[in-house]
């Protein structure tokens, strides 16, 4: 009996670990005609939705240059002139009459922006496939793979896609474990208004198109895709623009799709050969050999990181039916699950030499989906990012960099013409064009740090990496955006501080101001203007250039508007006192300060760090899904895993569920709602936080360890200064294993949970003071502490050990609990 009893258990905890590393999104039933039941596949330059009905399977196409319009600027040349009147307005508290004039004065008065649109869609008809059994579809995220099978008629049928990171197409695979017995019709489906469709030599179906006019800019896209089936066995044939595919014994379908676009100011490309040259590059291999080498593609990035949680018989059940259950069932792995998804997405969206990923990511099925689908630059394509240096995919930050080096260009002319300044900036909102005016109205789009907080990227990247000549190459552009604000600060004649004006807290509008959003010296603007000259100094001094430079920042960051503690013991939003703490709005950008920068700190201003706390308290849990994934990371850093991880369920929670609140589709995706895919990263980069943070002088370990994960390990995590946690093991709260890898060498200072030693029995150090490290060199000069409230306590943490430990460059330390 005992013998049998061990085994079972052995057998169980087989099957759950297998389970564990079995990363996949399943379903029994199909999609039907909801899009957010779909699946996602993408390469970073094609995307598709595969919807696994078994009569009328779609497979919904994206190609990541395919928008509306054409090169334009949407800058208002009034605003210059309008400038100093709204100024004073400002400041004299004439904020509505100040947001009337910025309406007609800074808002352009061309486009808004353009759009992301989709190419079409391309149906298969299997005619008698409508009675079908054994239904069940998948994405295997280890894999890149989807796949979806059923029976009908006695024939079992297999599909499954991917859309290669080897070569730039979409292949699809059709089984059936009887011979001739696959048959089906296919054919082309596009919502634009200019396009075409045909049949090519009778074995490719084509589709050619141009992109929507849009704002009075004209489209000037033009794509083409070609889809060519081969069979084994079987009949092809033409009819009415479709290909007619009978008793196969297998099929392999091959999609390309390329447009004429070759940079935000050139579509001068030949998209037909382009489409050719992909096309007749992979068609050519047979199907085992196009997947695995997208397999070895893919693996090459989503293997960096592993990450186990346990599991439970919940991991069992379908993915819709985990989803509705998280909230109230332990199921540790779904929440691997959906992290893991977070890096599946960013690889799938986001590669070198492509478009960052937008708003959707590359997947779109609207000719006008919400918010253009573009590039909102004042959080939600920041935080696609968040989690690209961290969960090791550093090179996939490459396409958002790129975006911000075109915006250093597009950026000049804007603050030359409407600002009168040195320098580049962008507003709220930019594009494929990489369009740098005010849009969307006073409100929302008079914010000028656009530029300022994109412009962090590119000094993240070098935190982590370590790249000097990235560096050197970036260095104008970082620099730029600083000479924006030197030219731009004015001082407050209240308070003699400099201070942005006009300016704004994203989106949100305080009840003093009757309405108007405008304000003068808003705590985020403050914090990013401090962020901005910061890493300009530190870049220059890593250089050593620009010292005349370097001074002068110091001084105008001395000058800088400080965060206050207002009277109900917050982070103050705006310059003056004037919160509401029943103000549940799903911005909190005065938070910028606590992550993704690093301003507010636990151990360096514990009594901001209080206040912030307070914040989020006030605000509420409620929320958007994007807004959700940044609380997650806020509680993070406040060090209370029990409360991000009550965020986390109530981000993977069925939309509907979260009563004014987001929550996630079926397939996963973020619910805004609609579906933005920032929720998805913010949601990965918080699950890395929780493990590990490095922005506050240390590698800090298990910062926000909630209750619900007492055990268990990741692999692969980064942290600044080319550290990675190659392994760490915890048990009952308590690392028992840890494994750092060192790309650079230098200072290791590790904040522990518990004490631990090297694995040959060589004591660490207890240490204080300023790490010796270049890379988590924290200011002392921050912008001082103004506290209209005396009486807050700065916050009860846990008590950690904080060690130093000095590692050569490639060099691995193995350290375990004592």
């Amino acid at each position: 009996m005992k013998t049998f009893f061990l085994t079972f258990l052995l057998f169980g905890f087989s099957v759950y670990s297998q389970e564990d590393r079995n990363l996949k999104l399943w379903y029994n039933q199909p999609s039907g005609e909801t899009w957010e039941n779909a699946l996602p596949i993408g390469n970073g330059f094609l995307g598709a939705m595969v919807y696994g009905n078994a009569e009328h399977e779609i497979i919904q196409l994206n190609e990541n240059t395919v928008w509306s319009g054409g090169p334009n600027r949407n800058d208002n040349p009034n605003a210059l002139a309008a400038l100093p009147e709204i100024q004073k307005m400002i400041f004299e508290g004439k904020y509505k009459e100040a947001e009337e004039l910025s309406n007609k004065a800074f808002i352009s008065k061309k486009s808004q922006g353009q759009m992301f649109q989709p190419v079409g869609n391309l149906n298969l008809y299997f005619k008698g496939h409508e009675k079908y059994s054994d239904y069940r579809r998948e994405l295997d995220i280890e894999k890149a793979v989807s796949k979806t099978s059923y029976e009908a008629d006695g024939v079992k049928y297999t599909r499954e896609a991917f859309v290669s990171f080897a070569d730039r197409v979409i292949v699809m695979r059709i089984t059936a474990n009887k011979k001739g017995s696959i048959s089906f019709a296919a054919s082309y489906t596009s919502p634009h208004k200019i396009k075409n469709f045909a049949v090519n030599n009778s074995k490719d179906l084509e589709i050619t198109g141009t992109a929507s006019d849009h704002e009075g800019v004209a489209g000037l896209i033009k794509f083409k895709g070609i889809t060519r089936i081969k069979l084994d066995s079987g009949k092809l044939s033409e009819s009415d623009g479709m290909l007619t595919v009978k008793e196969a014994n297998a099929v392999t379908i091959v999609i390309s799709i390329a447009t004429n676009f070759n940079n935000y100011h050139d579509v001068s490309a030949n998209e037909g050969q382009r489409d050719a040259d992909y096309l007749n590059k992979a068609a050519g291999k047979s199907y085992e050999s196009l997947k695995n080498a997208h397999i070895a593609a893919y693996q090459k990035y989503f293997n960096r990181v592993k990450l186990d949680l346990g599991t439970t018989p919940a991991a069992d059940l379908p993915t819709d039916e985990r989803l509705k259950n998280f909230r109230n069932v332990n199921d540790p792995q779904f929440a691997a699950l959906y992290y893991q998804y977070g890096r599946y997405l960013l690889i799938s969206s986001s590669q070198p030499g492509g478009q960052p990923a937008n708003l959707q990511g590359i997947w779109n099925g609207s000719l006008h989906p919400a918010w253009d689908s573009k590039y909102t630059i004042n959080i939600n394509a920041e935080m696609n990012y968040w989690p690209a240096e961290k969960t090791n995919l550093s090179e996939l930050h490459a396409p958002f960099l790129q975006m911000v080096k075109d915006l250093s260009v597009t950026g000049q002319e804007t603050a030359k013409t409407m600002y009168g300044t040195r320098g580049w900036m962008a507003h709220h909102n930019t594009d494929i064009w990489r369009a740098t005016g005010a849009v969307d109205g006073a409100f929302w789009g008079l914010w000028t740090a656009g530029g300022g907080w994109a412009s962090q990227h590119l000094w993240e990247h070098y935190l982590y990496t370590g790249d000097k000549t990235f560096l050197a190459a970036v260095y104008p552009v970082i620099k730029g955006a600083a000479l924006f604000y030197a030219d731009f600060l004015i001082e407050h004649p209240k308070y003699k501080w400099l201070v942005v004006n006009p300016g704004n807290s994203p989106e949100n509008a305080p009840k003093a101001h009757n309405g108007s959003s405008l304000d003068a010296g808003t705590t985020m603007d403050n914090q990013i203007v401090y962020d901005v000259f910061t890493a300009t100094i530190q870049a220059a001094q890593t250089l050593k250039e620009d010292n005349p430079l370097i001074d002068t920042l110091k001084q105008l960051r001395n000058r800088l508007a400080p965060m206050h503690i207002g009277k109900y013991s917050q982070l103050q939003e705006w310059l003056d006192d004037i919160d509401d703490p029943k103000d549940n709005h799903r911005h909190v950008s005065h938070l910028y300060g606590l992550f993704p920068s690093n301003q507010i700190s636990a151990y360096r201003t514990p009594k901001l760090f209080a206040a912030a706390k307070n914040t989020l308290l006030q605000r509420g849990d409620v929320s958007t899904g994007w807004s959700m994934g940044w609380k997650i990371n806020w509680w993070a850093k406040l060090q209370d895993g029990n409360h991000a991880y009550s965020l986390i369920k109530n981000q993977l929670t069925p939309l509907g569920v979260n009563a004014g609140g987001g929550g996630t589709y079926n397939n996963l995706f973020d619910a805004h709602p609609p579906f933005q895919i920032d929720g998805n990263f913010g949601c990965t980069s918080g699950i890395t936080e929780m493990l590990v943070q490095s922005s506050d002088g240390a590698v800090h370990l298990l910062p926000a360890l909630p209750d619900a994960w007492p055990d268990g390990s990741v692999e692969g995590i980064r942290a600044r200064g080319g550290f990675e946690i190659a392994e760490m093991k915890w048990k009952d709260s308590k690392i028992t294993k840890l494994v750092i890898k060192s790309a650079l060498g230098g200072n290791l200072r590790l904040r522990l949970p518990n004490a631990m030693k090297q694995k040959s029995g060589e004591e660490l150090a207890a240490t204080n003071g300023e790490n010796p490290n270049p890379f988590y060199f924290t200011d002392e000069t921050a912008s001082p502490i103004v506290s209209e409230n005396s009486n807050i306590k700065p916050l009860e943490l846990k008590p950690t050990v904080l060690v130093d430990f000095l590692t050569k460059k490639n060099g691995v330390y193995t350290f375990v609990s004592k």
